[in-house]
Formats: structure tokens, sequence, C-alpha cells
């Protein structure tokens, strides 16, 4: 999501270790409110309970949040499933409150989710960023991902929007590498998701 990036200045920053953030992985019903709020706090277009109920219902070990002293400050909401021939990922949700964006909180996220679906079978992750986004393009740049296709017009602000993928490599081929990436275009799919709610998605890191 973007919004101020990850890796970029942001003033009120909370002072912490990287030790003091606890990274959990979505564990039931009583998570729910706290992605909620997390994300409708953030973007300017709340989501129906039921789109945030698709994901941490069918993917609840893709979903990830951070809490710092109790308090949660961050989430990653995924999902996968079959498309068409490749076995995929897709990150749907991505959300940093401003005291702790810049702090490598949004790349551990999004590093654990990728590590799930990897291991799951996933032949590739996809996600949604906004051209002018440079922050989200640069955090998902450091993991691996690649730009391959342009939407125009994508989002309701009528700005242009990335289609991001990071391919991971054949186990047979590539013992030794845990994930590899390399340009190959991609084609439109359905995630689920209304329209108006997609263009929300990768609003805030």
């Amino acid at each position: 999501m973007e919004g101020k990036k990850e890796g970029e200045g942001e003033t009120g920053k909370s002072e912490f270790g990287a030790s003091e953030i606890e990274y959990v992985s979505y564990g039931g019903e009583h998570h729910l409110p706290l992605i909620m709020s997390l994300v409708d706090q953030e973007l300017s277009e709340p989501y129906s309970i039921f789109t945030y109920r698709y994901f941490v219902y069918l993917w609840p070990q893709l979903s990830f949040l951070a809490f710092h002293e109790g308090k949660c400050v961050g989430t990653v909401v995924c999902k996968m499933g079959q498309h068409r021939n490749t076995f995929r990922g897709y990150i749907a949700m991505l959300v940093v409150i401003k005291p702790y964006r810049g702090r490598g909180v949004a790349t551990e996220l999004v590093s654990r989710s990728i590590k799930v679906m990897m291991e799951s079978g996933c032949e590739e992750v996809t996600l949604e960023a906004e051209v002018t986004n440079k922050g989200a393009l640069a955090l998902y740049g450091r993991l691996g991902f690649i730009r391959a296709k342009r939407l125009f017009h994508y989002y309701l602000n009528g700005v242009d929007a990335f289609r991001l993928k990071l391919l991971f490599p054949c186990p047979e081929l590539y013992p030794s590498l845990p994930m590899m990436a390399k340009t190959e275009d991609s084609h439109c799919h359905d995630d689920h998701i209304q329209p108006e709610e997609r263009s929300e998605l990768h609003q805030h890191l």
C-alpha cells in the first residue's frame, strides 16, 4: 500500500529497537478488529467486513500483524490460489502506521508472507502499486519484485499502477536460491475485491 513509504523520512517516529517489534500470524477472530481498524484508519474508503473475512478466513497463515508494546502497528493480508496454469500468491493489504514507517516493519511483514507462500508451493507473488509510489516500488524492488505490466488508469483517482511480480525458481534447477525474479508479462485477474475497494489497495506502507 502507498502513502508515506517504507524507507522515506517520517517525522514523529517512535523510538524503538527492531527486537521490540513482535510479529504474529493471524490467530483468529480477536485479530480481525485490529486489522480492520488499522487498515480503515489509513485508507480513505473502508472495506466491508466480508472483504477482510474472505482473506483471513481462507488464508489465515498469510496474514501477519506487528505489535509494539501491545499495540498493533502494522499488518499484511494476502491470499494464494490457482491462476490459469500458475499457483500464485497475492499481496492485498499492507499498512504500517506513520510513526513506525521507514523502520523495516513493512519489509518484515511482507517477507514473512512471501516465505509462507513459497513454502506452500507458490510459483510467483503479485500485487499492484501506484506508479507514483516510489516508496512502495523501492520496497518491493529490494525484495526482488519486477514491474511486469503497467495498468493504465487502474485507480479511481486515475493514476496508473504497476503490476509487480516475484517469481520463485524451480527448486530442481536452483536448489541453492530461496527466490528469484525475472521479467515476464502478466494478465489481469479476479482478486475477488470490488473495484472501488481494489483501488485503495497498497496505499499505505
